[in-house]
C-alpha cells in the first residue's frame, strides 16, 4: 500500500504544525442526504481534519443512543450504501485533499460485497476504514484486501486492550490508531484525561501510528485535554446530538442544522488548538 494517503498525510502535515487533529463523526444520510452532503463539505471549513463518515447500520452494537438514533434517522430518509459512496464522490469534487474514513460495521460492506465495495470506495475517494466487529483474526475477510487496494484500515484499541493482545490489535493497523477512551458505548462517559494520556503513551510504546482518542468528548475543554498528550481528538455523539437538536418538530432539517454543527465544530476546533499548545 502506498505511504501518502491522505490520512498519512495530514497526520504528517499537523505535525509538523505541531498540533493534534480534530477527527470528526457524521452519520451518512442523516437527516437526509442532501442535508447530510452539506454538513459533511462544510466540516473541514469549520476545522475538522479528518472526517468519519458513518455507514448506517440497523444494529450499531458499539453505539450509544446518539449515533443509534442518526443511523435509524438515515435509513429511513432511504440511506443505503451505494448513496454513502455517492456522497463521498460529491464532496471529493469539491475537496481533493480532507481525509474520509469510512466508519461502522461489517454487515452493509459484507452484503455490498467486498470486491466490489473496495473498488467503489476507492474510486469514490475513501481513504481509510474502521469496521468495529472485525478483530485482528478477521484480516483476510476485510483489512488485508482494503490495505491491498490502498486503503488505510484503522483499528479501534481500548483500556481493556493489555500489552499482551496490543500488538497483534496493531498488527495491519494503518492511518492511525483509534484510543477508545472508556469502556462502554459511544458517548456514555466523560473520559479520564490523566488515564487517556497514560494509555496514549502505552500505544506508542508499540508504534510509531499517530493514536486519536475518542468516545464521550463532547466539549472543547475536554478536547484540549485530551490533545495536549494524543496526536487527534475523536468527536461523534456531540455533532450527531447537535443534528437532532437542529431538526423541527417534524424531524426535519431546519436552517439552523448546518450552521449548528460548524459552531460546535468551531468551538472543538479552538479546544484542540489550545490544548495541542500545551503539548
Amino acid at each position: 500500500m502506498s505511504s501518502d494517503t491522505r490520512i498519512e498525510k495530514r497526520f504528517a502535515d499537523l505535525k509538523q504544525q505541531g498540533r493534534a487533529a480534530l477527527v470528526t463523526f457524521i452519520t451518512a444520510g442523516d437527516p437526509d442526504y442532501d442535508t447530510s452532503l452539506a454538513i459533511l463539505r462544510a466540516l473541514p471549513g469549520a476545522g475538522a481534519d479528518v472526517i468519519e463518515l458513518g455507514m448506517p447500520f440497523t444494529d450499531p452494537m458499539a453505539d450509544g443512543p446518539a449515533i443509534q438514533a442518526s443511523s435509524l434517522r438515515a435509513l429511513h430518509a432511504g440511506q443505503n450504501m451505494i448513496k454513502t459512496l455517492r456522497m463521498v464522490t460529491e464532496f471529493r469534487a469539491q475537496d481533493d485533499t480532507t481525509p474520509i474514513v469510512l466508519m461502522g460495521y461489517y454487515n452493509p460492506i459484507y452484503i455490498y460485497g467486498v470486491e466490489h465495495f473496495l473498488d467503489d470506495a476507492k474510486k469514490a475517494g475513501v481513504d481509510g476504514l474502521i469496521v468495529v466487529d472485525l478483530p485482528p483474526e478477521e484480516d483476510h475477510e476485510l483489512c488485508i484486501p482494503a490495505l491491498d487496494a490502498g486503503l488505510n484500515f484503522i483499528r479501534l484499541a481500548t483500556p481493556t486492550t493489555d500489552d499482551k493482545r496490543l500488538p497483534k490489535v496493531l498488527t495491519n493497523t494503518s492511518g492511525f490508531v483509534y484510543y477508545v477512551s472508556v469502556t462502554g458505548i459511544t458517548g456514555s462517559k466523560a473520559p479520564d484525561i490523566s488515564r487517556v494520556t497514560e494509555a496514549v503513551g502505552r500505544i506508542k510504546r508499540h508504534t510509531d501510528l499517530p493514536v486519536a482518542v475518542g468516545f464521550g468528548v463532547k466539549t472543547a475543554e475536554q478536547a484540549a485535554g485530551i490533545a495536549a498528550g494524543a496526536d487527534g481528538v475523536v468527536v461523534g455523539s456531540a455533532i450527531v446530538s447537535t443534528v437532532l437538536a437542529s431538526l423541527g418538530k417534524d424531524g426535519k432539517a431546519t436552517d439552523k442544522t448546518v450552521s449548528s454543527v460548524t459552531a460546535l465544530v468551531n468551538d472543538l476546533a479552538a479546544g484542540v488548538r489550545k490544548g495541542s499548545s500545551k503539548a
